[in-house]
């Protein structure tokens, strides 16, 4: 079983509407994304997959930081399969995003393309969380 974020995290994760996550070692800028709670585990989806996005940059190096509750925590990023898992993500997202212009993104990130690209946020070492 994956390592999974202190409750605590996790709760500030699935309160907010968008996380910032920078993927990769190297310094450049974060970007908001969707990010649901499922059982305690974190997922999120790219909603484009562009060659210089964030998921990209994850199947190549898959460390990278989040930004929630006033810290910076180290996370990995690692990929899910598995049709239950897959559907309660997307119920997840169903249940949590639930305003009007919110509909399309959830369509979407239900979509086949999308799920294949569900990774599954765990922490990295107890010591690599740090102030913004």
């Amino acid at each position: 079983m994956a390592a999974r974020f202190s409750k605590r995290i996790a709760d500030a994760i699935d309160e907010v509407q968008m996380i910032a996550i920078r993927a990769g070692i190297r310094p450049h800028r974060f970007i908001g994304v969707w990010a649901v709670v499922v059982n305690g585990r974190v997922f999120v989806r790219p909603w484009t997959n562009g060659p210089n996005g964030w998921y990209r940059v994850f199947e190549g190096e898959p460390r990278g930081t989040i930004q929630v509750a006033g810290r910076n925590v180290r996370v990995r990023g690692v990929t899910r399969r598995g049709e239950r898992l897959l559907d309660a993500i997307d119920r997840a997202y169903k249940e949590k995003y639930v305003r009007p212009y919110q509909r399309k993104f959830v369509t979407g990130f239900a979509r086949t393309r999308r799920r294949a690209r569900t990774l599954e946020l765990i922490p990295g070492t107890p010591s690599t969380s740090e102030k913004p």
